[in-house]
Parts: structure tokens; C-alpha cells; sequence
């Protein structure tokens, strides 16, 4: 049988009031009843709840995270950035995911009434947003990872969409690549929005205008790359360069260009946009914009590490910049 705090007090003949004062080092104490106390503790080998300790201490010493979906390529990422600092800091990583949609979300609640957790980190499932900024408007401090351009009314972290975009067209450009094919992501997606805004941007300061036949609306999937390069064909609509908007498209974008007889980079030069671990393993290896998702995780876990400490959760989205890794699915026309 598991040893209890009431077993505890028994035996050293004290309350269990003393005995939980003991524990959280609260109040004034006699010295010989405080000694007492731990002796028996050890003579038992009673392991205190972590979670009583923390409620006592006002304070459970756990954060919570809610996700989509583990599937997502880049999520590892996340996580164990996140982690690296909740760990660090002493603290433990309730995960919730929305798997299981309505159903899930009526889980996570009960977890939250429950106040089984200090704050929360988020990486939004869709349609989540009015709910999770009542709870924020509530009192439970909330910092959200990839706001999607959203800009909650609680602190986020973000990276540069528009730039990451910009810095893929200039490469394609100096390669002297024109006729770019662009397999977006999901169109309701904020950086779906801005990876195509900025790109295209970038092509008509360069005197290129897109050819809006060329867009081809994906959905992240490597299928989805595959598709745009086979819509493209059958329209025959010609392409020298492809931008997808994840690297999973790209991938599935360079086998369907190779399929068709065509060479990567020789005809048709391709650039994803994550730099997930697969884009190293591409045939030929993929050039990419490279987000700082790990550093993305700790981040926001810092923010909230620092808020449990005293210091105030910032006003402004914290924005970390995103850098393009040149591999071999890129070459000079």
C-alpha cells in the first residue's frame, strides 16, 4: 500500500497541516518537529503527489501545450524546444492535441477548469482562437508559436513568412529562372498568404510579372506538389523554377518534374520553404527557407518560464527570422 501524508503525521505525531508545512517549507516552524517530520518521512520512503505540492505551493509546476496534430512535420521540432526549456527550468509539458476534434477540445477544457496547469503554449488549431484568447482574457497566461499573421491579443512567436519568400524569389532571379510554378499551401492560411505575397512581390520589382495560371493551390501534402506539377504540364503551361510553400510539396513537386523526363536542377530549379529534416534527403537535396521552429519552442517557453518569475509577457509578437539554406535543387538556368 502507498504511504500518505495522514500515515506520516501519525507517526510522528504531528497534524497533517505540519506535516504539508514541512513539506512546502511554509510558516514557522519548531526545529525538533520539523527534524522529527522528515525522519519519519525517510523511515517511510513517503514520495509526496507532485501536483499536491504545487497546489499547496499555489503553483502546479506544469505547462500546458495545445496542438493540432503531432503529424505535422515540423512539430518535433516545436515540442522539444519547448521542452529543452520547461525541463531546464524544473517544470513539466502537459501535451493536448485535437485529434479527435470537438471531443478533445472538450478534454482540454476540463483540464483547464481542472487547473491542472500554470500557462499555455500553443501552436492553434483551427477555429480555437476565440476560446483560447477568453482564456487568456481570463487570467491564464498564454503565448502562442506561429500565429499565422492572426497577431492574438496575447504574446506569440512568429518568423518572417514575407522575408523567407522574398529571399527564394531573389535566388530563383539571380539564377535567371521566369517562369516560376508556385504550389502554395492552404488558402485561408495566413502564411500561405504572405509566402505568396512576398514572392510574388519580389518577381514584379524585378520587372516579372507571375503568370496567376502558374499558382496552384496545395494543401502541405506531398501530393499536393506532385498534382501542381502535373496540372502544369497538362495545361502546358511552361516552368523553369518551382516554389512550394512547405518542403513536403517540394519533394513531391521534384519526383513528378524527374517523372515527366525533366531535370532537377538542370530544367527546373525547386525551393521548399521549413527545412524539416527530409529536405536533406531529396533527390537532389532541397534548397529551402530554414525556420527557427526549435528556437521558436524555446522561445515562447521562455516567455512563459519569465512571466512565472515576475517579468511581464511582451505586448509585441516576437518575430525570429527565417534563412535560406542553398542545396542542390537550385542551378543557374
Amino acid at each position: 500500500m502507498s504511504i500518505t501524508i495522514a500515515d506520516v503525521a501519525a507517526r510522528a505525531g504531528v497534524s497533517k497541516t505540519t506535516v504539508s508545512r514541512v513539506l512546502n517549507g511554509k510558516g514557522e516552524l519548531d526545529l525538533r518537529t520539523a527534524e522529527r517530520v522528515r525522519q519519519v518521512i525517510a523511515e517511510l520512503g513517503y514520495v509526496p503527489s507532485a501536483r499536491a505540492v504545487g497546489l499547496a505551493r499555489g503553483r502546479t509546476r506544469i505547462v500546458g501545450m495545445l496542438v493540432p496534430s503531432l503529424t505535422w512535420p515540423w512539430m518535433g521540432e516545436v515540442l522539444q524546444g519547448a521542452v529543452d526549456v520547461v525541463e531546464t527550468e524544473g517544470y513539466g509539458l502537459l501535451l493536448f492535441t485535437c485529434n479527435r476534434g470537438e471531443e478533445s477540445m472538450q478534454q482540454f477544457a476540463s483540464q483547464v477548469s481542472a487547473q491542472s496547469f500554470d500557462g499555455l503554449l500553443v501552436i492553434e488549431p483551427e477555429g480555437t482562437l476565440a476560446y483560447i484568447e477568453q482564456l487568456h482574457a481570463r487570467g491564464l497566461p498564454v503565448v502562442m508559436i506561429d500565429d499565422r499573421s492572426k497577431q492574438p491579443v496575447f504574446p506569440s512567436v512568429a518568423t518572417t513568412n514575407v522575408d523567407g519568400a522574398e529571399a527564394a524569389a531573389r535566388h530563383l532571379i539571380e539564377l535567371g529562372r521566369k517562369r516560376p510554378l508556385v504550389i502554395t499551401g492552404v488558402e485561408r492560411f495566413g502564411c500561405t498568404q504572405e509566402r505568396l505575397d512576398g514572392f510574388r512581390d519580389t518577381y514584379a520589382a524585378a520587372g516579372i510579372e507571375l503568370d496567376p495560371r502558374l499558382v496552384f493551390e496545395g494543401d502541405f501534402t506531398h501530393d499536393c506538389g506532385r498534382r501542381g506539377v502535373q496540372y502544369a504540364i497538362d495545361a502546358q503551361l511552361g516552368f523553369d523554377a518551382i516554389f512550394a510553400h512547405n518542403d513536403l510539396s517540394a519533394g513531391g513537386a521534384i519526383q513528378a518534374v524527374r517523372e515527366s523526363g525533366r531535370s532537377v536542377p538542370g530544367d527546373v530549379s525547386v525551393v521548399g520553404f521549413d527545412d524539416i529534416p527530409y529536405a536533406q534527403h531529396t533527390e537532389p537535396p532541397l534548397t529551402t527557407v530554414h525556420q527557427p521552429m526549435r528556437q521558436m519552442g524555446q522561445t515562447a517557453a521562455r516567455m512563459l518560464m519569465g512571466y512565472f518569475n515576475g517579468q511581464p509577457l511582451p505586448e509585441e509578437p516576437t518575430v525570429l527570422p527565417t534563412t535560406l539554406i542553398v542545396r542542390s535543387s537550385t542551378a543557374p538556368a
